[in-house]
C-alpha cells in the first residue's frame, strides 16, 4: 500500500512527535496523519506492544458485519472451501500467539455458523 506506513520508535514520545510534525513541512502537498499508541491496527493486522515484544492478531473493522456468501447460495462448493481456507490461513499468519488465533478460530467459527 503506498499510503501506509508502519514504524516503531524507541526514543521519548516527545521526539517522535516533534520529528512527525517536522516531516509535515517537507513538501507542501503531502500531509502525514499519525496515530501513536500500544496497540495499533495497520491493515487488517492488529500490532501491539506488550513491554517491548510486538505481538499480533487478526484486525476486523468495527463497522465490517461477519458476512459471507451463505452457504445455501447456488455458488460452486470450492467457493466455500476456499473462504474456510482463507479465512484460516489468514489467522495462522497473522497470529502471533495461540491465545490470539483462538481467538479468531472462534470468531471464523461463530461468522461460518451465522452465514448457514
Amino acid at each position: 500500500y503506498i499510503d501506509d506506513i508502519f514504524m516503531t520508535w524507541n526514543r521519548p514520545e516527545e521526539e517522535l512527535r516533534k520529528f512527525l510534525d517536522d516531516v509535515n513541512t517537507w513538501h507542501p502537498n503531502i500531509k502525514l496523519d499519525y496515530k501513536i499508541g500500544r496497540s495499533l491496527p495497520f491493515l487488517d493486522v492488529q500490532l501491539t506492544n506488550n513491554n517491548g515484544i510486538l505481538s499480533t492478531s487478526v484486525y476486523h473493522k468495527p463497522a465490517a458485519e461477519p458476512y459471507v456468501t451463505p452457504f445455501i447460495s447456488d455458488h460452486p462448493r470450492h467457493v466455500f472451501i476456499n473462504i474456510i481456507q482463507t479465512s484460516l490461513a489468514r489467522a495462522i499468519r497473522y497470529s502471533s500467539t495461540r491465545e490470539a488465533f483462538n481467538c479468531e478460530r472462534r470468531y471464523i467459527k461463530l461468522m461460518l455458523l451465522y452465514n448457514g
